[in-house]
């Protein structure tokens, strides 16, 4: 079993061939490849490589699925005897993506 640690959009994910996730929007359009460079680790057959920050040369390659956006959430503030009441609300939006291949 093949996995990797990639990071992108300033969170990082363990990925594995054949996984789709969702993460922080990406510029590519839907059917495009992406590559992530910044791999942290990669571990085949139980043996563990780690980067200091980055594996130099490890690549992890994907396709772009779908573009989103996630639930929305309620933002409300309210100031308590001051008559002060804000409702708004935010949908997050992200792209979902299908991984082909971990090289390095």
């Amino acid at each position: 079993m093949t996995y990797a640690i990639v990071e992108t959009g300033g969170k990082q994910y363990r990925v594995q061939e054949g996984d789709t996730l969702r993460v922080e929007k990406l510029t590519a359009g839907e059917g495009e490849t992406v590559v992530f460079d910044k791999v942290l680790a990669i571990s085949r057959d139980g043996k563990v490589t780690v980067g200091t920050p980055y594996i130099e040369g490890a690549k992890v390659t994907a396709k772009v699925a779908a573009h989103g956006k996630g639930p929305k959430i309620i933002v409300f503030k309210y100031h308590n005897k001051t008559n002060y009441r804000r409702k708004t609300g935010h949908r997050q939006p992200f792209t979902a993506i299908t991984i082909e291949s971990i090289e390095g």
